[in-house]
């Protein structure tokens, strides 16, 4: 590591890895997405067929009030924005740099599709994307120039381990705190219910989010519900705002920006955590893994729970509601500076 400062930017004192291309922006960063909202296409063709097609897509699903980006996209975004804060010159989907450097990095994320297009001999840092289920991952392995797989957390490490190996490396995407710090207003609300339950809902809704509620009612408690993928961002925003603390049901999560969002603004969660694998597409894979649905988390973030013991920790949480610094532990484990440097040193390994 050595120490540089970035013209124009007055960056003084960033630590960048010697080994990485400098322009008068800083490090370049050569990123390439493919997916729903953004194609890789080579030529200014190729580029004015994905911002028209990705600005379709927008106001289509924004005029039906759907969520507009994919986890992957929301994911890519983050990325820029942890580099660029950092100090590097991110180009995106720049077939041309990256074929005038054919041994410099690329970071590839989104679907498999991306192989379809994305014909460079460049060492490939691949993620958060998908490379479909691990067999089929290991084979795009062997058919591409992929050094490193990012994941989300360790769990999911954990999951494409035998198949992958030492190439899996753990990165969470960067939480913005300053675009978390909400307005203040009255808090209204004790909880806002995030109900991301994605499998078997026919029996989990009853069984989960209806008990939970049933609860929150005997006990007095007020409560919104949020379903995900049937709001849009600013309602979001607009229920954290007025909420006290965020309860937050999913199976399990790689990351779980949401909830991680949640206490970028202040709310402490209390989390449905049974630790079991319920994807039917990987649970065939690893029946047996240990899992989550908050991978990061600790005692400053707030308490987790299983059906079980839904009553008693409901309890807890309430007597400590006011105690817990989600924040604090979003500033020191997932701030957008943090994935920015921690995703540069990933990128540079490739060199």
């Amino acid at each position: 590591m050595v120490f540089l400062t970035i013209a124009g930017l007055g960056m003084v004192g960033m630590s960048f890895p010697p080994n990485l291309e400098m322009t008068s922006r800083g490090p370049l960063v050569l990123l390439f997405y493919d997916g729903f909202e953004r194609k890789a296409r080579a030529g200014v063709k190729g580029a004015i067929y994905s911002q028209g097609r990705r600005l379709a897509r927008y106001l289509y699903r924004t005029a039906r009030r759907k969520q507009v980006h994919t986890g992957f996209y929301t994911a890519f975004l983050s990325l820029q924005h942890s580099l660029r804060t950092v100090g590097c010159d991110v180009r995106i989907n720049d077939f041309a740099s990256a074929e005038k450097r054919p041994n410099y990095p690329i970071g590839i994320a989104g679907y498999p599709s991306a192989f379809e297009f994305i014909r460079l001999p460049n060492p490939v840092i691949f993620g958060h994307g998908d490379l479909g289920q691990p067999d089929q991952a290991q084979r795009a392995m062997e058919l591409h120039n992929i050094g490193v797989v990012i994941q989300p957390g360790e769990w999911a490490c954990e999951y494409n381990r035998p198949w992958l190996g030492d190439k899996l490396v753990a990165w969470p995407v960067g939480i913005d705190l300053a675009a978390w710090k909400l307005p203040s207003v009255a808090k209204d609300v004790d909880f806002l219910i995030y109900d991301k339950i994605r499998w078997h809902r026919d029996v989990e809704v009853p069984a989960v989010l209806n008990r939970i509620t049933a609860e929150l009612d005997f006990r007095g408690y007020s409560y919104r519900v949020l379903r995900y993928g049937h709001h849009i961002k600013h309602e979001f925003r607009a229920e954290l705002a007025r909420s006290r603390a965020l309860l937050f049901l999913c199976e399990h999560e790689t990351q779980g920006i949401a909830y991680q969002e949640a206490m970028a603004a202040g709310l402490p969660v209390l989390a449905w955590d049974e630790g079991k694998l319920v994807d039917p597409t990987q649970l065939p894979y690893a029946p047996n893994l240990r899992v989550s649905s908050v991978p990061y988390f600790d005692a400053r973030c707030g308490i987790t729970f299983t059906m079980q013991d839904f009553q008693s920790t409901l309890g807890s949480f309430m007597a400590q509601r006011d105690m817990f610094r989600p924040r604090e532990f979003v500033s020191d484990k997932l701030s957008v500076e943090t994935a920015g440097r921690n995703y540069l040193e990933i990128y540079a390994s490739l060199l």
